[in-house]
């Protein structure tokens, strides 16, 4: 393999920690402003502009693991079918998350309730992106995948 078909190659696997490092990333700063007794107001204006940035990304990111990504990975490695399903699984639940919180941003919930949407959310999404990562970054090292990282992963 050309040395920069190997680059191709691995830089999958470092998209994605990428892509989830800066979710999470975007996740912490909008708690700390929620927990920093900002008024529900105030709290509520930020969170919409996270709703519209964060959310989609999310969205984005998991859609695009979904149309692009998984069925490579099913693909070439029809053994991770069920891990795939379960990541599957998992999106489905944050778009119901973030559904959620996003009902309770636009009817100006406390930040203690915005707080409480925004753990569900932390938590799910630590556990899948650790559980993806486990699971596909050793694969994604060897997956040839002629596609934009950026329509793949989600543009955050």
């Amino acid at each position: 393999m050309a040395e920069g078909e190997k680059a191709r190659l691995t830089a999958w696997s470092h998209e994605l920690r990428a892509v989830h490092q800066r979710l999470r990333e975007t996740l912490r700063i909008t708690r700390d402003a929620v927990r920093d007794g900002e008024t529900a107001g105030s709290a509520t204006r930020d969170l919409l502009l996270f709703c519209h940035g964060f959310c989609a990304a999310l969205t984005d990111h998991h859609e695009g693991e979904d149309r692009s990504l998984f069925p490579a990975i099913e693909a070439a490695h029809p053994e991770l079918r069920e891990t795939l399903r379960l990541l599957e699984q998992d999106h489905s639940m944050m778009a119901y998350l973030l559904a959620k919180l996003q009902t309770a941003v636009e009817r100006a919930a406390s930040p203690a309730e915005l707080d409480q949407h925004l753990e569900g959310i932390a938590a799910i999404m630590e556990n899948h992106f650790r559980y993806e990562e486990r699971s596909l970054l050793s694969v994604l090292d060897t997956l040839g995948l002629d596609a934009n990282p950026r329509d793949v992963l989600g543009p955050l």
